[in-house]
């Protein structure tokens, strides 16, 4: 029997492995809500969500008030019926990021025992499409870090044969970030990718200084230029540079990425299987994204995210940022440049028990 005993949801704290600054906030902590399912013929199925260090309390409340109780005694089988079963019953907050959060600790623990049920990985179970990702690297590219360090992380990456790094951007002024992009195009050449992030921080009039000051270094995209509700904005400057435009992460629907993808407002898509609700809605902005002939780089998340890159057709990227190493038993593997999805049934990430327990907060 598939029919859901016990659902738990507990809230773990994870230290930043190294200082991570960009134009608008600082990573503070990983606040990681956990969700663990059993079924009656002794499946388990362990599911996570994320904030950078504000709000995983009121997550944890939302699954234990509301959403953890009403799996109990349904059929973990019927992810996508107890996805919208779960959106039914928040409705007064949706859209938004603490119900997203919820929904998607609970959806990725449904899929990692749908996984182990079936005994596939999910990359295959999602899709099956490959099983190595091109990445690119975040960590040597933050905000803090001089135009020297950023050019040394960029040379690394470059001699691991990896895809391409980013540099994040929002410098008080342009020329500031144009120089410590020439400094690493030049030290890289032509051939290594070199994405852009402004983290939401421009207005309508600055991004397009800032976009002008940045295109002569081909950059390979500007990620999150506006607030990611201006998506008219987004369009105008799409419409107004050669840079492709990125945008994704702080997206929390897919009704949201169906808007940007129609109005042309969206090059790439960067959707976060966290804050979109989980694996369930990630599968359908990715393969929405797919009907526009757009590629899929999914936010952070690594040991999830290159599962699922891997399972569609359009998932171009992973992006390297490491944070889950302290509480995994085993962490992402990179061959040859490319990261590997696991190939064990479940999500693919080997929780290590003791370590979250020392880490656990509520």
């Amino acid at each position: 029997m598939s029919i859901i005993t016990t659902a738990t949801a507990r809230l773990v704290d994870i230290a930043v492995e190294t200082d991570r600054t960009d134009a608008v906030q600082s990573f503070v902590k990983q606040e990681t809500i956990l969700v663990d399912l059993t079924t009656a013929d002794g499946l388990a199925g362990t599911g996570y969500a994320y904030t950078i260090g504000t709000g995983g309390t009121s997550v944890l409340a939302l699954l234990r008030d509301h959403l953890l109780p009403a799996l109990v005694g349904q059929d973990a089988r019927n992810v996508e019926a107890l996805w919208q079963r779960l959106f039914a019953l928040t409705r007064a907050t949706t859209t938004g990021a603490i119900t997203s959060l919820a929904l998607a600790a609970v959806d990725t623990a449904l899929w990692d025992a749908r996984c182990k049920r079936a005994g596939e990985p999910l990359w295959r179970l999602a899709g099956g499409h490959r099983r190595e990702v091109p990445v690119y690297d975040t960590e040597g590219g933050w905000l803090h870090l001089s135009t020297e360090d950023l050019v040394k992380g960029a040379l690394r990456a470059q001699e691991a044969g990896w895809a391409g790094v980013k540099i994040k951007v929002g410098k008080p002024h342009p020329a500031e970030d144009a120089e410590r992009l020439r400094a690493v195009r030049e030290a890289v050449g032509p051939t290594l990718h070199v994405m852009t992030d402004a983290n939401q921080s421009q207005t309508a009039s600055s991004v397009l200084r800032l976009a002008a000051a940045l295109e002569p270094y081909d950059p390979y995209w500007l990620e999150e230029p506006l607030p990611a509700d201006d998506i008219s904005g987004h369009a105008r400057l799409a419409r107004a540079t050669r840079i492709p435009v990125a945008v994704g992460e702080s997206m929390y629907s897919l009704m949201q990425f169906r808007s940007y993808l129609e109005t042309g407002a969206a090059s790439v898509v960067q959707a976060d299987a966290a804050r979109i609700g989980g694996i369930t809605p990630w599968l359908k902005a990715a393969h929405l994204a797919e009907s526009h002939n757009v590629a899929v780089c999914p936010h952070f998340l690594m040991e999830l995210h290159v599962s699922l890159a891997a399972a569609v057709p359009n998932g171009s990227f992973v992006e390297y940022i490491p944070q889950l190493r302290a509480v995994t038993r085993t962490e992402l593997a990179i061959r040859d440049g490319l990261a590997v999805a696991p190939d064990e049934p479940g999500i693919g990430i080997d929780w290590d028990p003791d370590a979250l327990d020392d880490r656990r907060v509520a």
